[in-house]
C-alpha cells in the first residue's frame, strides 16, 4: 500500500512564498514520478508541475519562473516552492504519484493522491 501525504497549506500575501511538501511511503518501491496540480475555487484542476524520476521537472506556463520543484531522495519527498504568489494561485493544491513502470501490478499501487493542501493568497 502507498501513502502520499502532504504538508498542510497556509495563508500568505501577495507576493510571498510558502512551500509545500509531498511524501510517499510505500512497499514495494517502484520509481515514479510526482505530478502537482492545482483546483481553484469553483474550476477544474489544472496541471503545475512535475518532478519525474529522473529529476527532470516541468512547470505550467502560470507557475514558469515562480515556482520551484526539488526532492530529497532519503525522505521520498517533493517539495513545491512557490515565491511571488498572487491571488490567482488561490487553489487546493494536490500531488499525485505516477509509477514509472505501469505493466507491474506492484508498481501500479504508486498510483496514489495526496490528500490536498488549501493555499489562499490574498491580495
Amino acid at each position: 500500500q502507498v501513502q502520499v501525504v502532504q504538508s498542510p497549506g497556509g495563508s500568505v500575501q501577495a507576493g510571498g512564498t510558502l512551500t509545500l511538501s509531498c511524501a510517499a511511503h510505500g512497499s514495494p518501491y517502484c520509481a515514479f514520478d510526482v505530478i502537482w496540480y492545482r483546483q481553484p475555487p469553483e474550476k477544474e484542476r489544472e496541471f503545475v508541475a512535475t518532478m519525474r524520476d529522473d529529476r527532470t521537472t516541468s512547470y505550467a506556463d502560470a507557475v514558469k519562473g515562480r515556482f520551484t520543484l526539488s526532492q530529497d531522495r532519503a525522505k521520498n519527498t517533493c517539495y513545491l516552492q512557490m515565491d511571488s504568489l498572487r491571488p490567482e494561485d488561490t487553489a487546493t493544491y494536490y500531488c499525485k504519484t505516477n509509477p514509472v513502470v505501469t505493466w507491474s501490478a506492484q508498481c501500479r499501487i504508486w498510483d496514489a493522491w495526496g490528500q490536498g493542501a488549501l493555499v489562499t493568497v490574498s491580495s
